[in-house]
């Protein structure tokens, strides 16, 4: 029997590149850096607004230099670009000089969003602010994006900010660690993803707005303030006990039995049972059935007292000690609790669930090559995203900008870069393009001669 669910999928597959992209015809203006900046116009453009990524030439967005382990390249371009970028026309522009200043609010002029993350205040100094773009774009949707706001103590000292530094003072790292160890920094980007996500979604609610009102308005987004949007009981238990959540590893403090375990066989496992069929469930998988009725036990809340919680999972943890990750699974499809073990990133890529959705599949970008992507994690039947291309060298479409967008002409454009208002790549591994390029693959217009 075919779901409907599977039945969509069919032909999902089947039509996805010939149905339009949800924001075909919205256009994008950033200027961003590494991952917070970048990440956001990155979804949208995903979803098929066209997003023009200004990067000051020769060396563009800083994170072209931050690879992992230092040498991680593909094709000399730097892997850490690829996913926050997918779909962007790459222009090196200049905007300490006037002339790129000048470029800017022409580009301006006819976009819907520009999205910045650098340090308040700059790009007022540099004549392109909120305040400047409305005088000649009321309608103009403006987020700036930084660790610590616009405004405040952090703002006024002009401080700095990083994912890590986010973390830290959110008070998530805090809280990321095992009961007596330090405070761990989670090893992925989470302030970053999860910030430029929340940017997006008030982007796109004021496009909604704009849509009935016909006005733009200017978005500020504090990067530490936006991870704390995650934690979701701490700050009431704070308020109500008067005490600090203190970190608890692995294990659901509201949420009981639920926790992570080390099995048999040395992998981990993760497993949940807070309903009583599902407790019932675990406990009779464990030949342990007299559990779900003993009064320690009997429901959850009170399962969850400190004292009857640890007894549980030390009786948890001495039976996943016996099984294997694989047979714990096993049970928890006969037995009706939930249990999964602890993928590793490669368990992820070949897992046949994901290949099958087509959630992880391959791609073939054309300056640089075949490589494993994962597909946008929302299906949309209508208008469903996808990635054209990724990564670009420092000012690769600068040609298609300026003449398809701007309408400027050879002698204009050769003028542009005499005076460094616009300019391309170093010749540096993470700018430059692949050695072997043949100086037309991936480019959507040649430079005119």
């Amino acid at each position: 029997m075919i779901t409907v669910g599977e039945s969509t999928w069919q032909n999902y597959k089947e039509t996805k590149h010939s149905k339009p992209l949800p924001l075909k015809g919205i256009r994008v203006l950033e200027v961003c850096t590494l991952l917070l900046g970048p990440s956001g116009p990155g979804f949208l453009s995903r979803l098929g607004a066209e997003v023009i990524k200004c990067e000051m030439p020769p060396l563009g967005d800083t994170l072209r230099s931050l690879v992992p382990f230092g040498y991680w390249f593909r094709e000399d371009q730097p892997t850490s670009l690829i996913r926050p970028n997918p779909n962007k026309y790459w222009l090196g522009l200049d905007l300490h000089k006037p002339e790129g200043q000048k470029l800017f609010l022409e580009l301006a002029a006819q976009a819907d969003i520009i999205e910045e993350n650098l340090r308040p205040g700059v790009m007022e100094r540099w004549n392109i602010g909120y305040r400047q773009i409305r005088e000649i774009n009321p309608r103009i949707i403006y987020i700036s994006k930084t660790g610590f706001g616009q405004w405040g103590q952090y703002a006024r000292e002009n401080r700095p900010s990083n994912d890590g530094a986010a973390q830290a003072m959110s008070g998530y790292a805090w809280m990321s660690r095992f009961p007596g160890q330090p405070p761990l920094k989670n090893r992925l980007y989470i302030c970053d993803s999860y910030g430029a996500l929340l940017g997006e979604v008030a982007v796109l609610a004021a496009l909604h707005y704009r849509d009935r009102t016909g006005k733009g308005q200017y978005i500020e987004l504090s990067q530490s303030e936006t991870i704390m949007r995650t934690m979701s009981w701490v700050w009431p238990y704070q308020q109500i006990t008067g005490k600090t959540a203190m970190p608890a590893g692995n294990r659901d403090v509201s949420i009981c039995p639920a926790d992570t375990f080390r099995c048999a066989d040395d992998t981990f496992v993760a497993i949940a049972a807070p309903d009583t069929e599902e407790f019932r469930g675990l406990c009779t998988a464990m030949g342990r059935p007299e559990l779900a009725d003993d009064p320690r036990f009997k429901d959850h809340l009170t399962r969850l007292q400190e004292e009857n919680a640890t007894e549980i999972l030390g009786i948890i943890a001495e039976w996943a000690r016996t099984r294997t990750a694989e047979e714990i699974e096993g049970l928890a499809d006969k037995y009706g609790f939930v249990a999964s073990r602890v993928y590793t990133i490669k368990d992820v890529l070949e897992n046949e669930h994901s290949r099958e959705r087509g959630f992880v599949k391959e791609l073939d970008d054309p300056l640089i090559g075949e490589f494993l992507d994962y597909e946008f994690p929302v299906m949309m039947t209508r208008t469903p995203p996808r990635v054209l291309w990724t990564v670009r060298p420092v000012g690769f479409d600068n040609e298609y900008v300026l003449t398809h967008i701007l309408g400027k002409t050879e002698s204009e454009i050769r003028q542009l870069y005499e005076r460094g208002a616009v300019g391309k790549w170093a010749e540096i591994r993470g700018r430059r393009p692949p050695p072997d390029w043949d100086g037309k693959a991936g480019l959507i217009m040649v430079r005119p001669e």
